[in-house]
């Protein structure tokens, strides 16, 4: 993983990116892949991410993230196997 993050400094640097760039954009993809990770729950991501759940929200605003697109979308056909696992 150290070679491969070194590889990718090295890309950077070679191709004019500020830092501010690279920051923002490693920070919004960790804030999305963490809140897809959860299912969209603020307070279970601000926890991973060791973040104040405000500041995760600050931060959603900020990069435009919706909560919403990153809850787990049911599978077709789940809901109804669960509806007829609890009759069963």
């Amino acid at each position: 993983m150290k070679e491969k993050f070194e590889d990718l400094v090295d890309h950077l640097v070679g191709n004019g990116f500020f830092l501010e760039e690279v920051v923002e954009l490693l920070e919004k993809t960790l804030i999305e892949r963490t809140l897809k990770r959860t299912g969209g729950n603020r307070s279970a991501a601000s926890k991973l991410l060791g973040i104040h759940r405000n500041t995760l929200q600050r931060k959603m605003v900020e990069y435009h993230l919706d909560p919403r697109k990153a809850r787990r979308k049911p599978v077709r056909g789940e809901s109804r196997q669960r509806k007829h696992a609890a009759t069963a």
